[in-house]
């Protein structure tokens, strides 16, 4: 999807939203979509609401910083209806064994952006993750 034209991702964007309404592993299908997406080093302020994306715009300009695809994913969970009800929430943490940043996105009790590879329980967060702020996703519906 990411190589083709604008007309054409807002086309099949909302072909593989359609998807998730039904997918066994919801999560795990977004995660795997957003795998494809072309990474850059930084496409928004992860700091700063005013710099981030809509999704249409994230969709227009196609590039994605690890934050971005965040993003990406909690847009394409929000506009579905399977989902339209859940609490999204964006945390940029720090990892104090490593000082790596992460940005992880609760879906309910759900963490995507922990380990990219899959979802985890917010639970299984290690006290290692230092939470330095966080952001309440407002509905998109």
């Amino acid at each position: 999807m990411f190589d083709k034209k604008f007309e054409d991702r807002m086309r099949l964007w909302s072909e593989f939203r359609s998807t998730v309404e039904t997918s066994a592993d919801p999560l795990g299908s977004v995660i795997n979509f957003y795998k494809k997406a072309p990474l850059v080093s930084i496409q928004a302020d992860p700091w700063d609401k005013n710099t981030w994306p809509d999704p249409w715009e994230l969709l227009y300009d196609n590039q994605y910083c690890n934050f971005c695809i965040i993003l990406g994913i909690c847009y394409t969970l929000q506009l579905t209806d399977r989902f339209k009800d859940t609490d999204f929430k964006i945390h940029i943490c720090t990892n104090t064994e490593d000082s790596e940043v992460k940005y992880l996105l609760y879906v309910g009790d759900n963490v995507i952006g922990y380990d990219m590879n899959k979802v985890v329980s917010k639970f299984e967060i290690p006290d290692s993750i230092f939470f330095e702020t966080s952001y309440i996703m407002p509905s998109l519906q």
